[in-house]
């Protein structure tokens, strides 16, 4: 039985803690290498938080860093097409 329609995205994940919350870091592998996401989850949008000096670009509303988009549209690709 398939659980998937696509291939497997393929990542490590690590959790960090931070100034007291974890961060759960995606180091993604094959079609997306060189891509590494950092994810933190609060309890809503006003929460403040300590941000970390190795987190840079913010992307939590940019479709293509969604694992299904990832998936279609490997992050390899964008380098491709972004020369």
């Amino acid at each position: 039985m398939a659980l998937c329609d696509g291939p497997p995205l393929e990542k490590n994940r690590y959790t960090v803690t931070h100034a007291g919350v974890r961060w759960e870091i995606d180091e993604f592998l094959g079609a997306n290498a060189g891509l590494v996401v950092a994810e933190i989850e609060l309890a809503n949008e006003e929460q403040a938080f300590q941000r970390p000096a190795w987190v840079s670009t913010e992307v939590t509303c940019d479709p293509r860093y969604f694992n299904s988009s990832l998936i279609a549209d490997p992050y390899a690709t964008w380098r491709q097409t972004s020369s």
